[in-house]
């Protein structure tokens, strides 16, 4: 079925006025000569019927008329005429959407570039930061290995004050023995007092060589102590540090956060990746905190250590001041 305008008759002025021309009516020749209107299927069937027509007819364009002939070209030119009107319409229709659709795609293009360069910009700044959480998080396990280490330092020095502690009693003990086989002698003959007392002088001297071992190797616990103390404090001064950098990773973090929520469309898969570093340096905040944690309780140990020094140094003293005092009882008595 022919579309709204085309007929029989109107295909058959257009090949009239074609064949009036000397021109050959093909279908594309009688689709132009109606303004490009009509389906080529419509034309052909129409040609067709005409030409099976004329057949019959035995009727040839050139036994026509120049009445005929003038009526179909006046005809022709008219609806020529009238079909270039709606034509002239369209084709300044379509330069003008053409160029409206030629604005669009420039502009298209220039968010295009403009998109592909923030993703470009998105991308590096994701990848410096998955290499700064690298960082972080090789930095926190060496200061992770190296807390542990000084732990370990920190049980063996405690074992080694309880060595301490453990010698300081058998001085004791034995003080205690010496100070009994003293009560004996003085029960003893003047001569037997005077051996005792020779002996027992000995013994004070030797017990006296042992106190100042004792008190050296106490001063140099006191030095590991202090050792201590400045490594804790070197550790939670580069523990503040490293969490000053995971707080600046975490502002940039957030930045990056709201620039992905306007490329959300365009940027799914950056999306996923911004999460799992969300995911890493909460990670590494966790960790921090633990180290921070561990510290505190190596600063705990170290303190309850030297509050035991400064007890062990009050014992020694204690110590002392009574082995200094018992020869001079020796000669009152």
């Amino acid at each position: 079925m022919a579309r709204g305008g085309v007929n029989k008759a109107v295909v058959q002025i257009a090949r009239t006025a074609i064949l009036a021309r000397g021109e050959h009516p093909s279908i594309d020749a009688v689709r132009i000569e109606m303004g490009n209107t009509g389906s080529k299927t419509t034309i052909h069937r129409y040609l067709k019927e005409l030409d099976e027509t004329d057949s019959r007819r035995g009727v040839q364009q050139e036994q026509l008329g120049d009445e005929l002939s003038e009526l179909v070209a006046r005809l022709a030119q008219r609806l020529k005429e009238q079909a270039q009107e709606p034509i002239d319409r369209a084709e300044a229709h379509y330069e003008q959407l053409k160029a409206e659709l030629r604005d669009q795609l420039a502009q298209a293009q220039q968010d295009h570039l403009q998109l592909q360069k923030e993703l470009d910009i998105q991308s590096t700044a994701l990848q410096q930061e998955t290499a700064n959480l690298e960082a972080t998080r090789s930095m926190l396990q060496t200061e992770q290995t190296r807390n542990a280490a000084l732990n370990q330092a920190c049980s063996d020095f405690e074992l080694r004050l309880n060595d301490r502690d453990e010698q300081i009693r058998s001085l004791e003990e034995k003080h205690l023995h010496a100070r009994d086989a003293l009560e004996h002698y003085r029960s003893a003959t003047k001569e037997q007092r005077e051996q005792e007392q020779r002996r027992h002088e000995g013994q004070l001297q030797q017990l006296q060589m042992e106190l100042r071992q004792a008190q050296q190797s106490a001063l140099v616990r006191q030095d590991e102590i202090t050792q201590l103390h400045r490594d804790n404090e070197r550790v939670l001064s580069e523990s503040r540090a490293l969490s000053k950098e995971l707080n600046q990773a975490s502002d940039q973090q957030h930045k990056l956060s709201n620039l992905n929520e306007r490329l959300t469309a365009q940027l799914n898969q950056q999306e996923s990746e911004r999460t799992l570093l969300q995911e890493r340096l909460r990670v590494a905040t966790q960790e921090s905190q633990a180290l921070k944690e561990a510290q505190n309780q190596a600063l705990e140990a170290n303190a309850a250590l030297t509050l035991r020094a400064l007890k062990a140094e009050a014992a020694l003293e204690t110590l002392t001041a009574s082995l200094s005092n018992t020869p001079k009882d020796d000669i009152d008595l």
